[in-house]
């Protein structure tokens, strides 16, 4: 069965692998991220593919192409979850690539047909996303094997305790004469879709992403002794800041989020000495990014300096944007074109604000990405929705941009 409402189904009995009797979580390296390897391995050999788990834990599934050890076209996405997750992200993805290589089971294609899910997309676990589609990159950094999750257990022994061998995690990484490319299709995580009464998208590029930890340090002193022009108040120095960001990303085109702001000494009769806060910058174009980050600093610094106030600053992540692949935009805006959602109107371009495992994978690969409405734009939520007349066309709209990438690489060949 390869319908809409199996795919569906087939989310739902994700669902029921979670840490929590009373929401779904499922983090990397658990029990619960064996489990989802295992029902899904099960899908991908009844589908056709030949299963197997990497040296760092993503599952996957290969059928052959029109000869053994062509170049393979992969589709996929991720089966982790953030804590009190939606039943979509990454999931409905994932369930899709398998449901795609079931249709084409019988079909001839002139490359290799692989279906992923990775196992660390979202970083809820050891505070590093993308871990499983790095490792396949070839872009794993040893000193990930220090960090540790909320228990104290590091990267390291987590492998242990999985199963894997940390020795062993640059087998996992892929060649880009293996790969034809990548194709993810994705929940939009954004309302732009269902404002425009559509079902389907393409998108065009993947945010550039920058993070920083921001510490305001001002003077801890007695709240009821201290006269206002004898202030270094830090709490309300971070607070100007917090409201400056909104206001400067807003004009400027781009996203900046403050997630976390945490006060010292954080006693009610104490003006606060310290804030430390977090900034999330992310644009559609690296340039865009860190245009935006200059005027930051600068308003940040301003402040900081009339209010007598010393800022330190610290960034703590940084990843490039990851544009699409023209020919593979091309092949998704086609597989769109075969649906009803678009009409005679042309498919809707998106850029997204969100990461995926696509802008890791684009250090080895071409990459791709078709988008899907949910409900309100929500996600990482328990609210997360789709309506299966959606991902009826996205079915249809993804088996058909692998039958146009089949037909270009059959060109090119």
């Amino acid at each position: 069965m390869t319908t809409a409402a199996h795919v569906l189904a087939r989310c739902a009995e994700l669902d029921r692998i979670s840490a929590s009797p009373h929401h779904l979580e499922r983090v990397h390296l658990t029990a619960e991220h064996a489990a989802a390897n295992r029902l899904v391995a099960g899908w991908l050999a009844a589908a056709g593919l030949t299963p197997w788990q990497d040296a760092a834990g993503n599952q996957w599934g290969r059928r052959e192409g029109t000869s053994p050890g062509l170049p393979a076209l992969v589709l996929g996405s991720h089966l982790d979850t953030v804590p009190d997750a939606g039943s979509y992200d990454g999931m409905l993805g994932v369930a899709m690539a398998v449901a795609v290589a079931q249709r084409l089971r019988g079909t001839d294609l002139p490359f290799a047909l692989e279906v992923v899910g990775f196992g660390d997309e979202e970083g809820a676990r050891f505070g590093k996303a993308l871990l499983g589609s790095q490792a396949v990159a070839g872009t794993w950094d040893p000193a990930w094997w220090d960090l540790r999750d909320a228990d104290g257990v590091t990267l390291r022994e987590a492998f242990h305790g999985f199963g894997l061998d940390p020795a062993r995690v640059a087998e996992a990484a892929r060649r880009p004469e293996e790969l034809v490319g990548y194709l993810e299709a994705h929940i939009e995580q954004g309302p732009f879709l269902e404002a425009a009464d559509r079902s389907l998208g393409y998108v065009t590029t993947i945010a550039g992403a920058r993070r920083f930890r921001l510490s305001v340090l001002g003077e801890a002193r007695h709240a009821g002794g201290t006269p206002y022009e004898r202030r270094r108040d830090a709490l309300v120095g971070a607070s100007e800041a917090v409201v400056a960001v909104e206001r400067l990303a807003r004009v400027g085109g781009c996203i900046a989020t403050v997630g976390r702001l945490e006060v010292r000494p954080g006693a009610v009769n104490v003006v606060p000495g310290r804030a430390d806060l977090t900034l999330d910058l992310r644009a559609a174009t690296d340039e865009e990014r860190d245009r935006m980050w200059e005027v930051l600093r600068a308003e940040i610094g301003a402040i900081c300096a009339r209010r007598r106030l010393t800022l330190e600053v610290i960034e703590t992540h940084r990843a490039p944007a990851a544009p699409c692949a023209p020919w593979l935009q091309q092949a998704v805006v086609d597989g769109i074109r075969t649906t009803d959602d678009a009409g005679s109107a042309d498919p809707v371009g998106l850029w997204s604000p969100a990461g995926h495992d696509a802008m890791a994978v684009a250090a080895v690969a071409d990459i791709g990405m078709l988008f899907l409405r949910c409900a309100d734009g929500i996600s990482h939520s328990p609210d997360e929705d789709v309506r299966e007349v959606d991902v009826a066309r996205g079915l249809d709209a993804f088996e058909a941009a692998v039958l146009r990438v089949a037909a270009v690489v059959g060109a090119r060949a």
